[in-house]
């Protein structure tokens, strides 16, 4: 992916199930950090969540988010990025997360009944590393 360091690309293969902090912004400014699955389109960084949840909102609302992805075999190695949601899709949204979810569990997501799925792509705008 451009702008990330090549010594920090294993970090956004599905092999390394590396988790990301999604962090968005509430109504009121204040910042709200959830832990999330991810994968990319070599472009995007690509995250999933339920339609309602407040991630959902917040990236609705305000689209600027920040995203650090830690390895977890040495944890103060990282990759931060600041960037903006471009693209929210419901299209796919199911697939997605069972790919996800195949990814870190091995096995389909469990979708609860009423649950709309949807995808959401991060278009990097700065990247900083640390090793």
């Amino acid at each position: 992916m451009q702008g990330i360091p090549e010594k920090h690309q294993n970090l956004l293969k599905d092999e390394t199930k590396a988790f990301a902090f999604l962090a968005t912004i509430m109504p009121d400014g204040s910042p709200q950090v959830t832990p999330v699955w991810f994968n990319t389109d070599n472009e995007h960084i690509l995250i999933n969540s339920a339609q309602g949840r407040t991630k959902d909102r917040n990236m609705k609302a305000r689209p600027k988010v920040a995203v650090t992805i830690m390895d977890l075999s040495t944890p103060y190695r990282y990759l931060q990025v600041r960037g903006r949601v471009v693209e929210i899709t419901t299209e796919g949204g199911d697939d997605h997360i069972h790919a996800l979810s195949r990814k870190y569990m091995g096995t389909n997501y469990s979708i609860e009944p009423g649950d709309i799925r949807t995808t959401y792509k991060i278009l990097l705008e700065s990247v900083s590393s640390m090793d």
